[in-house]
């Protein structure tokens, strides 16, 4: 049974940063792309950022080109997202996902989800 728990939210002034983590067992995770996605209040959920499985292809929503770092640690099987230079619209709920066979940064393409970890960007 694959299971994802992300983790490392939580509430962050403007400006700051936040590391992202998700633990993934029941799968190897060296053979799936690997995706962060986000849902803000009353929005569609969208792919942030995604990672090919063998890392050479990296995606990035225009919106956090230059401000996030999406890494994998395989030996681990662990996935991470950087986040810095937070804004309040970054606030949303935080999804870590995998999907075996390739495919692009699209929530209908991933195949297993975390439960989500919120981050608030305010003060």
């Amino acid at each position: 049974q694959v299971r994802l728990v992300e983790s490392g939210g939580g509430l962050v002034q403007p400006g700051g940063s936040l590391r992202l983590s998700c633990e993934v067992s029941g799968i190897s995770l060296r053979f799936y792309d690997i995706g962060w996605f986000r849902q803000a209040p009353g929005k569609e959920r969208e792919g942030v950022s995604c990672l090919s499985s063998t890392a050479d292809n990296a995606y990035y929503v225009d919106s956090v080109k230059g401000r996030f770092t999406i890494s994998r640690d395989n030996s681990l099987n662990m996935m991470y997202l950087l986040m810095n230079n937070l804004k309040p619209e970054d606030t949303a709920v935080y999804y870590c996902a995998t999907l075996h066979g390739g495919g692009p940064c699209s929530t209908s393409e991933y195949d297993d989800w975390g439960q989500g970890t919120q981050v608030t960007v305010s003060g």
